[in-house]
């Protein structure tokens, strides 16, 4: 196999940092996240970030197709010359966050797709928000995030880390952490160790919500001023459409003491609460 030393030097590569480029070169780190990503004969696989092409070689020996998405030009040309005896990649030149993902099952329309990566950290959150989105076509995700970043997404209520990452997350998906990864598993050297995570796409969300956006974007606001309270920052907020006085109502009803953080409130919690405020909001 070769490595990624070796493929960095034979073409003189220099890390874009406006990319936020940092590649992993230990193969035996590379071998974990695939092998638990427990990837069968028939499935198609997104690799986000696909880089050097080791990880994406060691997918392809695995699944039915590798769709290998990278957005810098020169790993490009690399990509196609390091893979170009294996026939089951696709190698395509585009952003994560603009990428189609239902188009690779076109022709496997009963099928779901396996996402991999060791995405950029700049946008990670943006990159989990959006496989979230397509929640209906990916049946797992193993993703590489920062150390602190991996923490919040597994956070639990009440705790410093957890936020909207940990809500949306533990909503829609079952997220385990694999294997913690050492900044010294990465050229260049980044200054924060990372932590990669698989999360599986729940068959149904954790708790039925009359409409995912509002439920995001109510999560998003209970949670946006730490300091104040849940009734305070509902209050606040021009998302709401109801009065202070049906909020007071409403959190009554649901036995959600209004004094309470954002922060301290369970998924169910936030969902009976999105229900209820957009119940309320339809009937004006």
């Amino acid at each position: 196999m070769t490595s990624p030393r070796g493929i960095l030097k034979k073409y003189g590569i220099r890390p874009y940092k406006g990319l936020g480029q940092s590649f992993l070169i230990d193969n035996n780190i590379t071998g974990k996240i695939v092998n638990v990503m427990d990837i069968k004969d028939d499935d198609t696989v997104v690799e986000i970030g696909a880089g050097l092409g080791v990880m994406t070689a060691m997918i392809a020996k695995q699944a039915r197709k590798v769709i290998a998405l990278e957005i810098d030009p020169g790993l490009l040309d690399v990509l196609h010359e390091e893979l170009k005896d294996v026939s089951n990649v696709e190698i395509l030149k585009r952003d994560v966050l603009k990428y189609d993902f239902p188009i690779p099952l076109e022709d496997v329309a009963s099928q779901k797709l396996k996402v991999i990566g060791n995405i950029p950290y700049n946008i990670s959150s943006q990159i989990l928000f959006r496989l979230i989105e397509f929640r209906d076509h990916v049946s797992s995700m193993v993703l590489m995030f920062q150390k602190e970043v991996a923490e919040r997404i597994m956070a639990s209520p009440g705790t410093k880390e957890y936020g909207l990452l940990s809500v949306i997350t533990s909503m829609y998906t079952i997220p385990s952490k694999v294997v913690m990864v050492p900044a010294g598993c990465f050229y260049p050297r980044p200054k924060i160790d990372s932590t990669v995570l698989k999360m599986v796409v729940r068959e149904k969300p954790r708790f039925e919500v009359m409409n995912a956006d509002f439920f995001f974007k109510l999560v998003k606001t209970a949670l946006s001023k730490r300091r104040k309270t849940l009734l305070n920052n509902l209050r606040s907020s021009n998302l709401l459409q109801s009065s202070k006085t049906d909020i007071d109502k409403i959190l009554t009803r649901l036995e959600i003491d209004g004094q309470r953080r954002g922060e301290t409130l369970t998924v169910e919690e936030f969902g009976k609460l999105s229900n209820a405020i957009l119940s309320k909001m339809l009937l004006f």
